[in-house]
């Protein structure tokens, strides 16, 4: 009983030290502060702005396949490997590292853009946040519409059922996103066409070859594949195709 009696009063002692630490304790920093500034902007504590960062951080793979000029380098160089007819040359990661290389080189002038309208000045605390997101959205939009068919936007458009958009600049990237995709995959895809066009000819020609020397059994692909390769090195063909999806973006 003694035993029992001491346990619990230690027991009852150590549960009022630590009410008493408890509520003597200061309160902790608050999740959610909004100041705001003597020109009626907002700003928020750095907690919230770093939850900000750290949302942006886990939708950047889907803003880099949706809003820059990733999906098209991708999908051409992915047509360029079947053309040749090789399976895994270049494998998946060299042509992901050579797609955003190349990615970031074309978007060079509209990252610059966003650094001196939007990034510097948030830095030196010019603007607030929400100022600075306007300003970053705006070379990215006039990016994406250069490279929209107007009539992909007036699809989606007339899909929405917005009667007052009368001009490019007044879609909302609600409607921007989707229209820029749909007008990527099209320029992917006509481009692709276009580089299948010669490893094309190639693969009749061995075909009729072999066909006409009765090697019927014979994969006309094992034989194409070095001739395919062959012209591709000769008529240097990576900096060709490169140099083309460079070219084919209006910055």
């Amino acid at each position: 009983m003694f035993k029992a009696s001491l346990i619990l009063t230690l027991v009852g002692i150590f549960a009022l030290l630590m009410s008493q630490n408890v509520w003597a304790a200061p309160p902790g920093i608050e999740a959610i502060t909004v100041t705001t500034n003597p020109k009626g902007g907002e700003s928020y504590t750095v907690t919230i702005q770093i939850l900000a960062i750290m949302t942006m951080l886990t939708l950047l793979p889907a803003l880099l396949l949706t809003m820059t000029s990733f999906t098209r380098i991708m999908i051409v160089l992915g047509l360029l490997r079947q053309a040749l007819g090789a399976q895994q040359a270049p494998s998946n990661q060299v042509l992901l590292g050579l797609s955003l290389f190349l990615t970031i080189f074309i978007m060079m002038p509209v990252l610059e853009k966003i650094n001196d309208s939007a990034v510097q000045p948030y830095l030196e605390e010019k603007i607030d946040i929400t100022t600075a997101l306007q300003s970053a959205s705006e070379p990215i939009k006039q990016f994406m519409l250069r490279q929209t068919r107007e009539t992909d936007i007036d699809m989606f458009v007339r899909i929405s059922g917005k009667q007052n958009i009368n001009k490019p600049e007044d879609v909302p990237f609600s409607l921007l996103l989707p229209a820029y995709v749909t007008s990527e995959l099209k320029t992917a895809f006509q481009i692709g066409f276009l580089i299948f066009l010669p490893f094309l000819v190639i693969d009749l020609v061995v075909a009729s070859v072999l066909m006409s020397m009765g090697m019927m059994m014979l994969s006309p692909m094992i034989i194409s594949l070095p001739f395919k390769i062959m012209l591709f090195v000769l008529a240097d063909g990576w900096s060709l195709v490169l140099e083309m999806l460079a070219a084919s973006f209006y910055v």
